[in-house]
């Protein structure tokens, strides 16, 4: 949404943000609204990180543990090594790592350190983006159930602006009001939200007070407990 053309957007939106950060962009758009049309539905592609919950508090820090230690950056980074093998996925393969080899020679200029991209954004990615993002899906549909209420397939949480700094930014917090209408621009997310709030859709009972209290209540022990 920088440009009024498109072209220009996906020009931007590939090699300045999507390319940098690993994202093959159009596989990503189509999975998105896959998972727009449906969620927990059988074109959900990322059901891997909703289901199981609520779980055994071991099993989501083994989870957590496994991402802090690159073991699913590592599956993530040789699926990008083998898809510039096939034919169907080279191009976008070869970009994507292109822009990592520019990155690299930036990283090295900027700072006359051969080894700052490696530790100051591969391994970032590699480690704590893993963490962010289990933890983030969770926060957005962990646990919930299939259905027409998005109330039911979506978390809504109240939002801060330290968690709106590090963990949720341009808006993506208001996730329920965000699938109540993906057409709604991220930047009037926060207004739709108050709008569906004074409507009565989105009352207190189905709102977490902040995202430690929503991780908490994805472990069957807090659930038990409570």
């Amino acid at each position: 949404m920088l440009f009024t053309k498109k072209r220009a957007n996906d020009v931007v939106g590939k090699w300045l943000i999507a390319y940098p950060a690993f994202v093959p962009i159009g596989i990503y758009r189509r999975a998105h609204f896959a998972h727009h049309r449906e969620e927990f539905g059988p074109d959900e592609p990322d059901m891997a990180f909703y289901s199981g919950y609520p779980c055994e508090p071991g099993d989501l820090r083994r989870r957590l543990i496994r991402d802090l230690m690159g073991i699913s950056g590592y599956k993530n980074f040789t699926s990008i090594l083998k898809a510039t093998t096939k034919s169907s996925s080279r191009n976008v393969a070869s970009s994507i790592l292109l822009s990592q080899a520019v990155l690299f020679g930036l990283f090295w200029l900027g700072t006359g350190r051969w080894w700052a991209y490696l530790v100051f954004w591969w391994l970032p990615w590699m480690t704590q983006w893993r963490v962010l993002n289990r933890l983030r899906a969770i926060a957005e549909h962990g646990g919930m159930l299939k259905s027409d209420d998005r109330r039911l397939t979506t978390h809504d949480v109240r939002q801060h602006w330290l968690a709106r700094f590090w963990f949720v930014p341009y808006n993506t917090g208001w996730h329920l009001a965000h699938h109540v209408d993906m057409g709604i621009p991220w930047h009037n997310l926060p207004a739709y939200h108050r709008e569906l709030k004074a409507a009565g859709y989105v009352t207190d009972q189905i709102t977490f007070a902040n995202y430690f209290q929503l991780w908490r209540s994805a472990t069957a022990l807090h659930r038990t407990r409570a």
